[in-house]
């Protein structure tokens, strides 16, 4: 995935994002609260709503005014920084939100917002593994927020990491396990660990059994049975202790109407797994009609 297009991507995220964090954090962020004002001398205080207000009134550049003037005057405190990189993200700005969100994790380290929305401007200048670290640490500070596991879960796709994106939906299913998007995206990210398993096998083991089975299974649903015969016997020639292969063959044989293949292939399959419940059943089946 190109850079540009990263960033094309990320950008209405970064809008949504930046609407949670206000609301969930707005006790810290753009509010002026008496916590985000406790470090800064009383006189710049009124300086720092007032771009604090205009910041909420989409007043970018009158917003990075003030907070840099706070800034200059000695308000050097983790809100203005944050603030400010956040004035910064909107206008994409991306490398001095960066510069701006570091600067207030180092004065607050325990700032969650800040990890939050560092990792989104890390994603958008294709820093992958950089934002992965953050939204980590966002995790820990803040592991019941759904906006953080969202963010986690896009920078593993980003990076490839099958595992991490299931895993990430997976929290916020059991968050909220009402809420359509999060399964909806829960059952895409298992669909995606499939194909990387599928692609990684087919990688270490073009030969294997297990590849075989996968590509008879893909023209199943493709409805070339002949073509998917032929990939399950292959398979079963690979591996011939596989369980599994006979009772598919067993099945289709049954459905093509050919009761001696059927009957082969579901008795090979008791020879290997005896206690089969589904073998069993097809066994039965196979009886009733022949």
């Amino acid at each position: 995935m190109t850079h540009s297009l990263i960033v094309h991507l990320l950008r209405p995220r970064i809008r949504v994002l930046l609407a949670v964090t206000t609301v969930v954090f707005s006790c810290l962020l753009l509010n002026g609260s008496t916590q985000a004002q406790q470090g800064l001398p009383e006189a710049l205080r009124n300086e720092f709503q007032a771009g604090v207000a205009a910041e909420k009134s989409g007043h970018l550049e009158e917003a990075e005014k003030d907070f840099l003037d706070v800034l200059q005057q000695g308000g050097n405190i983790a809100f203005v920084h944050h603030n400010l990189g956040t004035i910064y993200q909107q206008q994409g700005d991306h490398v001095r939100a960066i510069a701006e969100f570091r600067e207030a994790i180092h004065l607050q380290p325990q700032l969650a917002p800040a990890h939050i929305l560092l990792g989104a401007s890390l994603m958008a200048t294709h820093k992958i593994p950089d934002a992965i670290r953050e939204l980590q640490r966002a995790v820990e500070l803040a592991p019941r927020e759904p906006s953080v596991h969202m963010e986690l879960a896009k920078a593993y796709e980003l990076s490839g990491a099958a595992f991490g994106v299931v895993k990430e939906y997976q929290i916020l299913t059991a968050l909220d396990p009402a809420n359509p998007e999060y399964t909806y995206q829960l059952g895409r990210a298992y669909m995606n660990l499939s194909k990387w398993c599928i692609m990684e096998i087919r990688q270490r083991g073009p030969d294997s059994s297990r590849r075989y089975e996968t590509l008879a299974e893909a023209l199943m649903g493709q409805g070339q049975t002949e073509r998917a015969i032929h990939f399950f016997q292959r398979a079963g020639h690979a591996d011939p202790k596989l369980p599994g292969i006979h009772l598919a063959l067993a099945q289709i044989y049954l459905q093509q109407n050919r009761p001696e293949d059927a009957r082969r292939e579901i008795e090979q399959e008791l020879t290997l797994v005896p206690e089969s419940v589904a073998a069993k059943a097809l066994q039965q089946q196979i009886a009733a009609k022949h």
